[in-house]
Formats: structure tokens, sequence, C-alpha cells
């Protein structure tokens, strides 16, 4: 694939970056932090938006309190996280100074973007700043964290990111070149896969041996957040942020990083939130018709090609789709609670009324609130 065509008619664009690229043994790695902000302010000049979601904060904190290691206790990895965070945000405000661009400072939990009128809010917030030309700079709400409302890694937030704002591109900077077949930093032979045009076992497999060091992720979360992009459509590239003038060669089409192709289908920006911002309450199992009839021909679920139901739900939640198999295929909003899906799944429409006393609606799930995000392959 051509990549010059992506770069070239991307006008907004999602920067992610690693904390293995924004810190080193003394703290922020502040020569890294003014090339890379710079950069960012070449491609605004160039006409583009940009919002920078950037870790760091953790591995800051821990370097300015000495801590040795990532700590274990919850409130003590907030606390170094606020730490850090102080003094990264404030490296960034200087670093864009140089080049007149102000900053703004977004802490998001995964709890923002399940509420519909929170995500909608942020959504506005930053549209906002980008007219104002300020650069969004956001990371994980670590400080107030827990596990029910955590992002759990920048990867996943940046693809979240990229969803919410209908970005054009993500880029996820990181210490190493790309994906690779192994750990480059352990086997001289390990080979760079310079495009994925599926994500399917082997390339998680991939993924799975090359952990990460100072962050909470390693190449596998890059892997499961290129997923999520490229199956609403956004392309994404993993590629070397230590290396100079990174972002400018991307831009000019140069061949370096891992470029992984999205479908040519766009999602809507509310089925992109279905998708991947909602956490799926249960799950259906249905039918190879019904799986047929949903992907093949785009119908809504109806409650004959519905086999079982998993877990406790009310009308209105989201669950997860599953076809025989065992295989995901999208998420939903459910028009009938687990309980009463039970009662009426494998019958026809025409039954409900009789089984239930009534019949609000012909659609399990309406095709309108289903969204499918199977895209790989074993």
């Amino acid at each position: 694939m051509n990549r010059t065509r992506p770069f070239t008619a991307a006008r907004r664009v999602v920067v992610k970056i690693g904390s293995n690229v924004l810190t080193r043994d003394q703290g922020l790695n502040l020569p890294v932090i003014e090339s890379i902000s710079h950069e960012i302010c070449r491609l605004i000049d160039s006409g583009r938006e940009v919002i920078l979601v950037s870790s760091g904060a953790m591995a800051a904190g821990m370097r300015k309190m000495a801590l040795a290691k990532r700590p274990e206790a919850i409130p003590a990895r907030q606390a170094a996280a606020a730490v850090g965070q102080a003094g990264l945000i404030l490296a960034y405000e200087e670093a864009f100074a140089r080049d007149d661009m102000k900053v703004a400072q977004i802490l998001l939990t995964a709890d923002d973007m399940t509420n519909r009128k929170r995500y909608l809010n942020a959504r506005n917030t930053l549209n906002t700043l980008l007219e104002w030309g300020v650069v969004p700079v956001i990371n994980e709400n670590d400080t107030v964290m827990v596990e029910e409302i955590k992002f759990g890694d920048n990867d996943n937030l940046a693809a979240v990111i990229a969803l919410l704002m209908d970005a054009d591109l993500l880029i996820n900077l990181t210490d190493i070149d790309g994906l690779y077949d192994k750990d480059p930093r352990v086997f001289a032979d390990a080979e760079l896969l310079p495009e994925v045009n599926t994500i399917g076992k082997n390339i998680e497999r991939y993924a799975g041996d090359i952990p990460g060091t100072l962050g909470t992720g390693g190449m596998l979360t890059k892997i499961k957040a290129a997923r999520k992009v490229t199956a609403a459509g956004i392309p994404m590239v993993i590629a070397n942020g230590t290396h100079p003038e990174i972002l400018q060669r991307l831009f000019r089409g140069t061949s370096t990083g891992t470029f992984f192709i999205p479908r040519q289908e766009r999602l809507s920006s509310r089925k992109c939130w279905l998708a991947f911002s909602l956490k799926p309450k249960g799950a259906i199992i249905i039918d190879d018709g019904a799986t047929k009839a949903i992907k093949g021909r785009g119908k809504s679920l109806l409650p004959s090609g519905i086999e079982r139901v998993i877990g406790e739900f009310g009308v209105g939640d989201p669950v997860q789709l599953i076809d025989g198999a065992g295989q995901i295929l999208g998420n939903g909003l459910v028009n009938y609670s687990a309980g009463d899906i039970r009662k009426i799944q494998g019958l026809k429409t025409s039954q409900i009324m009789d089984c239930l006393g009534e019949k609000p609606y012909d659609e399990v799930i309406h095709r309108d609130n289903l969204v499918l995000t199977e895209t790989t392959t074993n």
C-alpha cells in the first residue's frame, strides 16, 4: 500500500507518545519532548489538527520520588502519577511555548467515555480547543483511577480518543521501530513488519512476546488499539519516537514503522462509542442463520436466532454478540432484559406477545443499535 496518501489526506491526527520515549534515568526526556512538540507545531502550521495522548506521568513521578520500581499499592501509584503529571504538563507547556503554541491538560477515565453525556461533553471540549488552536494533552486520570473506570493503558486511551474525535490517523510512538516477528531487543534476526492488513492470531503472538518496561502496555496493547481503530476505518502506525523528525518522515511518506491498514468503511461516531467505549454487561449467542443475516445483509437480531444468553442485564444495556463458534461479532443495545430474552429466545416475533404479555419491539437488537467489530482471522 502507498503510505503517502493516508498521511497527506489526514487533517485530524492523534499522536500517542509512550513512557519509554518521554523518560530517562534522570526523569523526563526534555530534548525528546521539545523535538516532538516542535514537530507537532509544524504539522499544525501545515493546516492539520493534532491531539496528543501522553504517557509518562507515572514514570516521571517514580523517578522524581526515587522509587526503584512501580508501586504495588494503588494509592502509591496514584500519588506517583500525581507528582509526575505536574512536571509532565509543565514540560509540554514550555516546549510548545517555543513555537507560540498553547496546550490544555485533559485527564479522563473510562467512565467518562462510557457515559454518553460526558462522552459528548469531552468531544465538544476537545473540538473547541482545536478551534482555538490549542493542543490538547490527554492522559488517564490516574489519581482517581480504580479498576472499574480505568482505560488500562494509554494505547487504548489513544484509540478511544481517535474514535471519539473522528480522527483520520493514529500515530503511536514507542521506543522500537515497529512491530517485529519477535523481540528485536533479544533476537538479532527479528524482522520488522512494515505493513499489517489483518490482525490475526499470528500478529497477536508476535506482539505478546514484546513486553513494555516503564509503561503499563507492551506491544500487545498497541495491537489491540490498532484493531479498534482499523475496524472503524482509521489507519494507525507504530513508529520509533526517539528517531529525529519521526513525524516529518512519516508525513513525507517514508516507509518507517509498521502501518496498519484500515477497513474501507468508516463507522459513525455513535457506532464507535457503541462498539469500543461501552463495557458489555452480558452476551448473546446466536445461530448460523442469524449470523449470516446480520453480517451479510445488515439485519436486526430477532429472537428466533438466539441460542443462549450469558449474564444479567436490563433494557438498553450493551451486550456482546457471539456466533456459534465463539467469535465475538460486535456489540449492541438490547430492547429486552436478559430474563425476557431467555423466555423468547428461539421464538418468532409473532409469539412474543403470547410469551411476555407485551411486545414493545420485534427486534431484540435493532440494526441501528448494532455494530460489527469482528475483523480478525485465525
